[in-house]
């Protein structure tokens, strides 16, 4: 598969991960670093429901992605959109680190 068609196929966690893989074997990377770095150190799905002006309620869902802690404070994903997915979110952590 050309790597242009790869990319379309995939979604972002994918793609990241490919990527990273990559990247590790080019590096030497031990495996058990490898590892310690393709899994998210926590993700949270939080629900915030918001009474309307009409008085219905609406829901939004959100996503937060904190990816690795040994280097102190984290930077992370964290997105609240309609259209947003957990591998999003947790490929914009990944990248982030």
């Amino acid at each position: 598969m050309p790597i242009d068609d790869f990319y379309m196929a995939t979604n972002a966690l994918a793609a990241t991960n490919h990527n990273f893989r990559h990247v590790a074997r080019i590096l030497g990377l031990d495996s058990r670093i490898e590892k310690s770095l393709l899994i998210p150190f926590r993700e949270i799905k939080v629900e915030c429901s918001i009474p309307k002006d009409n008085g219905t309620l609406v829901s939004y869902i959100g996503f937060r992605v904190q990816h690795v802690n040994s280097r102190g404070p984290m930077k992370r994903g964290i997105r609240y959109h309609p259209e947003v997915d957990p591998d999003e979110v947790n490929a914009l952590a990944q990248l982030m680190t």
